[in-house]
């Protein structure tokens, strides 16, 4: 289980880095990316503010997703828990009052008209509400509730990188390209809050403590004397 969450961080890592560095076209005033020219020929009430927000959303997609995985560390928790706290006070205010808003923005001009706009606006919702619920849980003292909403805010940034994943593949496997962009879009957004309420079910997290529970007492044997371990 630990490995698997190893590569999960990696894969959305250098997902997130790869994203990143493919948007610094929106920032090239000589050059627009295929992305915005497709944006253009729409009939957008004001083309800089369209640059300017999806710039912003670019920005803080860039800062948002590897932060939200640096706050999952236990051992940033546990070694420096005041960097957990402001790392966490920053992240939720850029994911608030950056990324949110700007995507809602941006999914007006959504690629699949109505489906599409409702597809990215849902995953946004899903963000600042799992963010306050977030906060709000840390500080109760909620730190089981607070995990698993943080989790979701985190799944819904990850949408990013699997859509983009499955996006290629339906495209290289010569699928549809307008059917397969929303499936790309509503499967991991619906798709990613479920499994998060499956990881934070109850009977996973019971089977999960089990585990844990068995683990530690195969390490932790006590010494006991050969011919008494029965006294």
């Amino acid at each position: 289980m630990r490995f698997f969450r190893y590569v999960v961080v990696l894969v959305l890592a250098m997902g997130s880095a790869a994203i990143t560095n493919a948007s610094r076209v929106y920032f090239d005033a000589d050059e627009y990316a295929p992305f915005v020219m497709e944006k253009l020929d729409l009939p957008l009430p004001n083309e800089d503010r369209y640059i300017l927000l999806l710039q912003l959303h670019v920005i803080a997609a860039a800062f948002a997703l590897p932060a939200c995985l640096l706050l999952l560390s236990r051992t940033l928790m546990k070694r420096a828990p005041s960097v957990h706290r402001w790392l966490g006070r920053l992240t939720g205010a850029v994911a608030v009052l950056a990324l949110a808003p700007s995507g809602f923005y941006l999914s007006l001009y959504a690629k699949g008209g109505l489906l599409g706009t409702l597809g990215f606006m849902l995953s946004g919702a899903i963000v600042v509400v799992a963010m306050v619920q977030a906060v709000r849980a840390a500080r109760a003292g909620k730190y089981a509730a607070h995990r698993r909403f943080v989790l979701h805010v985190l799944a819904q940034m990850a949408v990013a990188v699997v859509s983009r994943a499955m996006l290629f593949a339906a495209d290289a496997a010569g699928f549809d390209h307008d059917t397969a962009y929303l499936v790309s879009l509503w499967l991991p957004v619906l798709g990613c809050a479920a499994l998060v309420e499956w990881l934070a079910g109850p009977r996973h997290v019971s089977w999960r403590n089990h585990a844990s529970l068995s683990s530690r007492r195969r390490h932790h044997r006590p010494h006991v004397e050969p011919g008494f371990g029965r006294i």
